[in-house]
């Protein structure tokens, strides 16, 4: 039932399950929102949040429940159903046609008949309506991806309102904006709320769902575990529900105390496959005990000098150094034998091949060791020794060797490439996103080993677009846009100072 009596519900879930196998995503869940609130709904990974708005959108069938829509029962078998039932959903990585313009990709399967001509003046009229109504004010004519993030994401919620949706499901809507792009879109969805519409916000950042929900529910291992009037519950509360322990929020640490330079970068610069420059005469220095942050809204440079500095791309200029020895241009294998370790941001496509059972991906980049064998052998028993060691002290779930990669969830591949790099015992670690789609409980830990590393005398280089991790963990942030360093701060610079920055007006 609703939390609150006086509002009508949206949405209700009547004991929806669902199996994948032996695996059971959602446990007999029951969940109404209210119409005109915004609901947010949290969880670790693997908790269900996904598949259970994947059932209300029509990607996947229920094996048992009912979804009813305004109180009366509705079967949504596709997303077409969904959207004829008022439902839209803005997906965490946008659907969006890069080439077309703005008004093409609202209008994109809803083009209004055979004669287009007259459908594009209607549209046109409509989408005016939308951008006035509320507060979603976007060019019609200019090209997707001549756009920004925060821009891109408004045409996703122009498309779902234009097709009539009164429901909105938004995806961890902010993990590619800057703070100001978050924060304008806070205003948008009060806008869209205060106007009747209903929004299911799915996130995992706490400060988020206190800031914009009106109620929270929270799921573990497949169940609805509570539902919280926002108001009269707290960040610690929610991670202790999600998790079903309780969770430091706040990374502890004492000063650091820095030793000579590790890393030095001097005038690099990098560009990428299309010989577009993305590093633009880059210099900055990491010394040992320090964790040095670099902040920036994604595509600013940071991916390519992460790979400029792992060998994986070759600097177009410039100089790189190791304890003083220049290294630009070193392969990995080469790096890796001088020290250096490299979590990539992308786990999936850089960190692990999938397809590779734990033990694998545990030594993966490190197989040619002495210890795994000499001569061309590999010496399986010794490899899969020290996974389980591996496995045991990073709790990475579930303890087994021998699954392959693909079955672990997000949060334990992630845990499974922080031990084969933190392992090694290097003396200079690069970091780029190392929590990205990480539940709250894998967080802390990662967070803490982070910490050890500084702590034990190494230079740690972090990249990160969640401001809150770089300003949390950092010791000196530096901050990119357009592929230049624009400033330094230290880590108690201002949220708004750092985003200023980021969005490249001097702060």
């Amino acid at each position: 039932m609703s939390l609150d009596p006086s509002k009508e519900p949206a949405i209700e879930l009547v004991g929806i399950d669902k199996k994948f196998g032996s695996v059971h995503a959602n446990k007999n869940i029951n969940l109404t929102v209210a119409k005109g609130s915004i609901h947010g709904i949290i969880g670790e990974n693997g908790a269900g949040k996904s598949t259970l708005m994947s059932i209300l959108y029509g990607f996947y069938q229920a094996d048992q429940g009912e979804i009813r829509i305004s109180g009366r029962p509705t079967a949504i078998h596709d997303s077409q159903a969904a959207i004829a039932a008022g439902i839209g959903m803005v997906h965490q990585h946008f659907m969006l046609v890069e080439d077309f313009t703005v008004l093409e990709n609202v209008m994109l399967g809803a083009e209004g008949g055979q004669l287009l001509a007259k459908g594009v003046a209607s549209a046109r009229k409509e989408l005016k309506r939308l951008e006035t109504d509320y507060g979603l004010e976007v060019d019609p004519d200019a090209v997707i991806e001549e756009l920004p993030v925060g821009s891109q994401q408004r045409v996703e919620i122009l498309k779902a309102l234009y097709r009539g949706a009164d429901i909105l499901i938004l995806d961890e809507p902010t993990g590619v904006l800057t703070p100001a792009e978050a924060d304008h879109l806070f205003k948008v969805l009060s806008v869209l709320r205060d106007q009747g519409k209903t929004i299911i916000l799915i996130t995992h950042k706490l400060r988020e769902i206190l800031a914009i929900t009106d109620t929270v529910s929270v799921m573990r291992r497949g169940e609805m575990v509570a539902t919280r009037k926002t108001s009269e519950t707290t960040a610690e509360e929610l991670a202790e529900l999600m998790v079903g322990r309780r969770v430091l929020l706040r990374v502890e640490k004492g000063e650091p105390k820095p030793g000579r330079v590790l890393l030095s970068v001097r005038n690099l610069t990098v560009k990428d496959g299309r010989g577009v420059t993305m590093v633009d005469d880059v210099s900055f220095d990491v010394r040992a005990g320090e964790i040095v942050g670099i902040a920036g809204v994604a595509g600013n440079g940071q991916s390519e000098l992460l790979e400029a500095i792992a060998g994986i791309r070759k600097p177009a200029s410039g100089e790189i150094f190791m304890d003083g020895q220049p290294i630009a241009g070193y392969d990995p294998a080469r790096l890796r034998k001088l020290g250096l370790a490299h979590i990539p941001e992308d786990r999936h496509h850089m960190g692990l091949v999938l397809k590779f059972e734990e033990y694998e991906n545990a030594a993966l980049g490190y197989h040619r060791d002495e210890r795994y064998g000499r001569g061309g052998m590999l010496d399986l028993k010794a490899m899969r020794a020290e996974a389980e060691a591996m496995i045991a002290k990073y709790d990475i779930r579930p303890p087994n060797a021998r699954l392959r990669t693909a079955n672990f969830s997000g949060g334990n591949q992630q845990k499974i490439v922080v031990a084969r790099e933190i392992e090694r015992d290097p003396t200079t670690l690069i970091i780029g996103q190392p929590t990205r789609g990480v539940d709250i409980g894998a967080i802390e830990f990662i967070h803490r080993r982070i910490i050890d590393m500084r702590d034990a005398g190494k230079a740690v280089l972090l990249v990160s677009v969640e401001l809150d991790e770089i300003r949390s963990l950092s010791d000196r942030i530096l901050v990119m846009f357009a592929g230049k360093i624009v400033g330094e701060k230290s880590s108690d610079a201002g949220e708004q100072t750092l985003g200023l920055m980021m969005a490249g007006i001097a702060a």
